[in-house]
């Protein structure tokens, strides 16, 4: 197991520091600092060693040979120029796809695909083989074909790709770093940015933490949608902030990466795949392939091979919401074909924005996947975990979990593999008190700071790290007192927010506890960020013996709890006063009872939270007894 110094949570510190400044846990001032995952030294530079480059197009005057066909070569850019010279030679078996059919190379690293009239054609970078990456750090792996260019949009989509070319060929460089069996895949939840305020907020934040670590170089960062807020005019200032990580940067698209002025979804994500990356791909590191899905469907699109009545629709012309979790024929088929290709034994990373299910929006049917049954299937046998943002909330589901929205909207009976929504980089949509380090505090629904994924791989197996935006990785636990006071102050508070007459209801010192609170019911509440099934909280109070927290969410069928009796009440005492969402409910809340005979006077309590891979976290929360308030 592994143990860290325990980490002292001073009431008075932590009522001083609710005015000033909420970059706080538990009394600590947060820090920017590396992880501290990754041993040893450091690798190399990125900015010294990286693959610079493009796919290469090739056109002459005659044209193709075959214009219903497009061809081309996946080769090993020796000179690193992007351009297939006579002597580098061609890579057999790789996978190229234009988004419907899947074809691997010969034994001369040729292909031959389909031409639609609306395509990107991408490879799947093979293990031991880099994709370049532009001047910002964007890995280059796909090329769109869209003759007379997007329909007027907004933002510009696509503009027009003319006729069929030659050739299209893809190079690769030999690479160590993503051939190595360790490997640290970084996914970068909801970054969100509506304007350039807010991305200057990112850049002091997890772009800041992105830029001081080293471990992430072969498996890059995935960025899981919503990379901007809507205003696709961002799309270069968020280039601008990844030319400052330390790794390859991939996109998949959000419900907020839309045009939205798009009739139709075929056009849907054309200045996304201009500007960023494929719709939906493939990636292969080490002994893991990464799938990033398309989960957003623009406009709703009803389920119209509904045969069960379990599933969603939208074609209710009055209500029907604007877009659904959904995946396109097209794209189920590339994921059966995709899948098929990959060979058993490797860990399947199954990425998308909308949660293929979700604590969070567990009773919701638009933010989940409607063929969430279908993928499965496709999984069958296999090791996988599926990583997802959008509910800007942290949740570490495992295998077996089972909510009852599941079992009543799709019919699901539990969780085949680990689903994990990563968080976000905007937390609570940048909201809160700004922080002494320049962005927000933005705590969000679930109590969640923000911050970013980590999956620590060896071989075929794996083990999640969150990071806090600003903290070393031992932070993991936010700790508080739901207590009788408490739940009247939440009640009031948040009836005058609503209506805001008179003088605001002040909670006071969170962490003084009366004679009659403890008479009723209170709690030492532990908010265990990437807590899940089969971790533990024990607490020790006054040195005592210890003893087990309970968990409010077992997720064993149940309902979703939610008021302030559920909540976490370090995170509500922030949100209800500098403003944001409710941390009125969570799947990670573990929650012990304070005995009624405590001495009037301080008291400390230690924390010691335990995950599913043995880790060990400690937290001190001093609170006093008063026998009046």
């Amino acid at each position: 197991m592994v143990s860290f110094p325990a980490r002292e949570h001073s009431s008075l510190r932590i009522a001083l520091t609710a005015l000033t400044t909420l970059a706080v846990a538990g009394g600590l001032v947060a820090i920017p600092t590396a992880s501290t995952a990754t041993p040893g030294p450091a690798p190399a530079s990125w900015d010294e060693n990286a693959y610079r480059g493009q796919v290469e197009v090739v056109r002459t005057p005659e044209g193709p040979a075959d214009p219903e066909h497009l061809t081309g070569r996946v080769f090993v850019d020796r000179d690193r120029d992007s351009v297939g010279d006579r002597g580098e030679r061609g890579l057999p078996g790789v996978v190229v796809s234009n988004g419907r059919d899947v074809v691997t190379t010969d034994r001369h690293g040729r292909y031959r695909l389909p031409v639609y009239d609306n395509m990107t054609v991408f490879i799947t970078q093979p293990s031991g083989y880099q994709v370049p990456v532009d001047e910002s750090n964007v890995a280059q792996f796909h090329w769109n074909h869209l003759p007379e260019g997007s329909p007027e949009l907004r933002y510009g989509g696509i503009a027009p790709t003319g006729p069929l070319p030659d050739a299209v060929n893809f190079p690769l460089v030999r690479s160590q770093l993503t051939r190595a069996q360790e490997q640290h895949c970084v996914i970068a939840g909801d970054l969100q940015t509506y304007d350039r305020t807010e991305v200057e907020y990112a850049r002091r934040g997890a772009i800041n933490d992105l830029a001081g670590r080293r471990d992430y170089q072969g498996c890059g960062t995935l960025f899981i949608g919503d990379v901007v807020g809507d205003d696709l005019s961002l799309y270069p200032d968020v280039k601008e902030l990844t030319s400052r990580i330390n790794g390859p940067a991939r996109f998949l698209p959000g419900n907020h990466d839309l045009d939205f002025d798009s009739t139709t979804a075929e056009h849907a994500f054309d200045t996304f795949r201009a500007q960023l990356a494929p719709a939906y791909y493939s990636y292969d590191v080490g002994d893991v392939h990464v799938v990033a899905l398309n989960t957003v469907r623009y406009p709703c699109t009803p389920d119209v091979d509904n045969a069960d009545g379990l599933r969603p629709q939208c074609d209710d012309p009055e209500n029907s919401p604007r877009y659904n979790g959904r995946l396109d024929e097209h794209q189920l088929a590339w994921l059966e074909r995709d899948l098929a290709a990959v060979d058993e034994d490797k860990l399947v990373v199954l990425a998308g924005h909308i949660p293929l299910l979700t604590f969070a929006d567990e009773g919701s049917p638009i933010h989940q996947v409607d063929q969430v049954r279908e993928i499965y299937a496709l999984l069958e046998g296999r090791e996988a975990v599926s990583v997802a943002g959008h509910t800007h909330s942290i949740e570490n589901m495992r295998t077996g979990d089972l909510m009852r929205g599941w079992q009543d909207l799709f019919g699901v009976e539990g969780l085949p593999f680990p689903h994990i929504t990563a968080g976000a980089i905007s937390g609570d949509w940048y909201s809160g008190e700004l922080t002494e380090h320049g962005y927000p505090a933005a705590v969000g629904r679930d109590g969640g700071r923000p911050g970013l994924l980590t999956l620590d791989i060896r071989g075929d197996s794996f083990r999640e790290r969150y990071t806090v935006t600003g903290e070393s990785d031992r932070v993991q636990t936010q700790l508080g007192i739901n207590s009788p006071t408490y739940r009247d102050w939440y009640a009031e508070r948040q009836a005058w927010n609503d209506d805001p007459q008179g003088p605001a209801p002040e909670l006071g010192d969170p962490h003084v506890v009366t004679r009659a609170d403890l008479a009723g019911q209170t709690w030492l509440t532990t908010n265990f960020w990437m807590g899940s099934t089969g971790s533990t909280v024990e607490v020790r109070i006054d040195g005592g013996r210890s003893r087990e927290a309970v968990r409010t969410q077992p997720m064993r069928g149940e309902d979703q709890l939610i008021g302030p009796e559920w909540s976490d009440p370090h995170a509500v005492a922030q949100q209800l006063v500098h403003g944001g969402s409710v941390a009125d409910r969570t799947m990670h809340l573990w929650r012990l009872e304070l005995p009624a005979d405590l001495d009037a006077g301080r008291h400390r309590a230690e924390v010691t939270a335990t995950d599913v891979h043995g880790r060990e976290y400690t937290d001190v929360l001093h609170f006093r007894v008063v026998e009046q308030p």
